[in-house]
């Protein structure tokens, strides 16, 4: 387990890939070159919330910067225990992969609940200052933790997700 310096974390939230407008290329680019500028500006420790999409996207990013930066460090905030059982084969081995090479990993429920993925929103916005967000202005879960980091005054660096992009 680690020590979570609050203000050298950021997290990420953002949509699943079947809501995505953007391309998957154009997301991985903007969000390697937000990682990087976060890191410039001082933040060593990174939150996934782990699921498909811009989640474990990012968390492949901070596992790069990882390989080349030892101080550079990484959660996996997970809503629950076998969260991946209902996904693909392949985003269990990706899942696999990046909980494997994270440095922590909170397990936010025991269990399925119903609240859980908001739990997890909730516990990431509680231990990052920054919040990388890849949104395209949909409700559902990305514009709800976008929300608590604003009432929580959080940094907020917002990638946009649009068609053209």
């Amino acid at each position: 387990m680690i020590e979570i310096d609050f203000n050298k974390t950021c997290c990420f939230t953002g949509h699943r890939p079947e809501k995505l407008m953007g391309t998957e290329d154009y997301i991985r680019f903007r969000l390697a070159e937000e990682i990087r500028n976060a890191i410039n500006d001082g933040y060593t420790t990174f939150i996934t919330g782990m699921a498909p999409g811009v989640d474990t996207w990012a968390a492949q990013e901070v596992m790069c910067q990882k390989a080349a930066n030892s101080d550079i460090k990484m959660i996996c905030a997970v809503p629950f225990k076998g969260v991946e059982k209902k996904r693909t084969q392949e985003e269990q081995a990706l899942f696999n992969t990046i909980l494997n090479a994270a440095d922590m990993v909170e397990y936010i429920c025991t269990r399925y609940q119903y609240w859980a993925f908001q739990a997890r929103d909730r516990w990431m916005v509680d231990h990052a200052a920054r919040v990388i967000a890849v949104f395209n202005g949909t409700h559902g879960g990305t514009a709800i933790t976008i929300n608590i980091a604003k009432e929580k005054e959080r940094d907020i660096v917002m990638i946009e997700d649009g068609e053209n992009v």
